[in-house]
């Protein structure tokens, strides 16, 4: 009986072993097929022209291709959903964004997906440089001349966003808070008309992403007063942020590669490795800086730190200040 009970043991030790190796030698061929990298957004945008540098690099750098997809649609929820949804095998990737898993789960009833929790951080991929301009007849050249002018004009200073919720709105409601004035929010369906009338003078006053605005303010269309980062841009050395006059006013904008939740771990390391280094690349980071995003690098550890910080951060400012999404 015992020769029986060892011989049946050693089997069991063997088949154990056998399936290990199975398993190290599938993590190991990863990938032996193509990889979608899903994009929520429609293409041509900022996030789709990262996915679309990060998806060459990763090409070169697995073997396979890293084939972009754009998923737009309900905020970006639909996309992401998609990757929520998938086998956390590593062939189904996101390029997703602080909006979307930051700020939709305390903007929207219905999520599809936990922003954080639904998601393994891949890595930090860029920031977008967001600015405060103003049209130029806002007798302002700063942030402290704007605060002191919408104080003795309460409610007549008009700033536009691309929406309820958006990070314009988000921007400027913090602004508001944190300088005790009040002002006059006019949503529009989208970035681009926000940004034609406050050209115009429809609206004075406006936060958004430096794609969008520094193209009007070389044109001497808008005038830049800041950057809403905790620190200066490195592309706007010279522009000061609202937190140097606002202590502790930030609101940054990032964007970021993910998986499924429950990804092995030496997948994500490995997958992190080259999207540091294809972050860390000369042409890439020359290419973002051209649209206005500043290329970054981190940990998932350190990326997935930063989601639930924003997270629990802006979703509680969404929630204080009774902002619903469309």
């Amino acid at each position: 009986m015992r020769s029986v009970i060892k011989s049946l043991l050693r089997g069991a030790a063997a088949l154990t072993l056998s399936f290990a190796a199975a398993a190290a030698g599938a993590a190991d061929a990863y990938p032996n097929k193509p990889v979608t990298l899903i994009v929520p957004w429609a293409a041509g945008g900022s996030t789709d022209i990262l996915a679309r540098v990060l998806s060459e690099h990763l090409t070169k750098a697995l073997g396979q291709p890293v084939i972009v997809d754009n998923k737009p649609g309900a905020s970006g929820n639909i996309g992401s959903a998609m990757v929520a949804r998938a086998q956390p095998d590593g062939y189904t990737l996101l390029v997703g964004s602080m909006s979307t898993h930051a700020m939709n789960p305390a903007l929207m009833a219905n999520m599809p997906f936990k922003g954080v929790d639904d998601f393994t951080p891949l890595g930090l991929l860029a920031y977008v440089t967001n600015t405060m301009v103003v049209n130029p007849s806002v007798p302002a050249n700063n942030v402290k001349e704007l605060i002191a002018y919408a104080k003795a004009n309460p409610g007549k200073l008009a700033y536009a966003s691309a929406g309820p919720g958006s990070t314009n709105h988000l921007s400027a409601v913090l602004f508001e808070k944190m300088a005790g004035v009040q002002m006059l929010h006019v949503p529009y369906k989208g970035g681009a008309p926000a940004v034609v009338d406050t050209v115009a003078g429809q609206t004075q006053l406006l936060f958004s992403a430096g794609t969008q605005t520094l193209p009007h303010v070389k044109a001497g269309k808008l005038r830049l007063l800041a950057v809403t980062e905790s620190k200066r841009s490195a592309l706007l050395p010279n522009v000061p942020t609202v937190g140097e006059t606002l202590p502790g006013y930030e609101l940054a904008v990032w964007y970021g590669a993910f998986g499924p939740k429950n990804m092995p771990a030496d997948l994500v390391a490995r997958l992190n490795r080259e999207i540091n280094k294809a972050m860390s690349l000369p042409e890439v980071k020359a290419k973002m800086d051209a649209i206005g995003v500043e290329t970054a690098t981190s940990t998932p550890q350190e990326f997935g730190k930063i989601m639930r910080r924003d997270a629990d951060r802006y979703g509680k400012l969404i929630r204080d200040l009774g902002i619903h999404g469309e």
